[in-house]
């Protein structure tokens, strides 16, 4: 996306994003382990990467939905996480650069996540890796609280607005399943699963 693109470059002038990752590296909890030589750099490369998995996943849903024939019941989701990036709420605009795309990205995530959740068909398929709700934590603490809680209240009352019957959870989405399984459900577990791991980031369970 051009958005992402040129958030790179601001960021190549200003290098403001990598000095909050500095930051960042020194206040994650213990859970979190940057086995890299240069924290920073690590959780910079895996927000980058972060940022960019969003508009594929939302191209994925996208076209999945298609050929399931389920389109009419996945578009308003996929509109409420294209409308992050290019419609943002009045208080996602103070919010720019790699910065402001974090913010975009966790919420596409999450309402991504979310959805799975809230149906029988999708919950079951186990389509959502630990590795990506990991992701979704790590994205969680370098956005920050309380910020980063508030996003998840509202992603929360967006998917009751989106969801909210009981008969949404007793749908059968199955052909859909089928879809994103033959489509996409490989080279997106193959990058939840490495998007950690190759940025040396690991997370430990903790007692």
């Amino acid at each position: 996306m051009n958005i992402i693109d040129q958030a790179r470059r601001q960021e190549a002038h200003s290098g403001e994003f990598l000095r909050q990752m500095r930051e960042k590296a020194a206040q994650l909890p213990a859970s979190v382990t940057i086995e890299g030589y240069q924290p920073a750099m690590c959780l910079f490369q895996f927000a980058i990467e972060y940022i960019e998995m969003a508009p594929r996943l939302i191209d994925c849903i996208d076209a999945c939905a298609r050929k399931s024939g389920r389109r009419r019941l996945f578009d308003p989701f996929i509109q409420t996480a294209v409308c992050y990036f290019t419609q943002p709420s009045l208080i996602l605009t103070r919010y720019e650069g790699l910065d402001g795309l974090l913010v975009k990205a966790y919420l596409c995530h999450r309402l991504m996540e979310e959805m799975y959740e809230n149906n029988l068909s999708t919950r079951r398929s186990k389509l959502v890796e630990l590795e990506a709700t990991q992701a979704n934590l790590l994205a969680h603490q370098l956005i920050g609280e309380p910020f980063a809680n508030e996003l998840d209240e509202s992603v929360t009352l967006t998917v009751m607005n989106l969801a909210g019957s009981p008969d949404y959870y007793e749908l059968n989405l199955d052909p859909f399943v089928t879809e994103l399984r033959k489509a996409a459900h490989d080279w997106m577990r193959e990058y939840w699963e490495n998007l950690l791991t190759r940025n040396h980031i690991r997370f430990t369970l903790m007692p």
